[in-house]
């Protein structure tokens, strides 16, 4: 689940200004993760209104998920073409 190394010139071939990319795909990965933070709090007050709290929820290490980290998410949907944005400049 590792990001591989990326070549600065496969960048530059999708994008005209590398710096613009960084902020993108930077952006789209706190969306990944600002997604998955909400997804956890719909979950966990569905779980309070039901009273599940009532008891203490244990948890088993083998039950863990590990998820795609948000940067390497982001990454990925830029290389293959599934990032688009458009740059909304102000009018002076």
């Amino acid at each position: 689940m590792s990001l591989e190394p990326l070549s600065i010139k496969e960048m530059e071939s999708q994008s005209a200004d590398i710096y613009e990319t960084v902020v993108v795909m930077s952006k789209r990965a706190k969306q990944v993760l600002g997604d998955r933070i909400v997804e956890e709090i719909i979950e966990t007050s569905n779980e309070a209104e039901m009273g599940v709290y009532d008891e203490l929820v244990e948890t088993n290490p083998e039950d863990y998920e590990e998820l795609e980290k948000p940067t390497t998410v982001s990454v990925n949907e830029f290389i293959e073409g599934d990032l688009d944005w458009k740059n909304e400049q102000e009018d002076s």
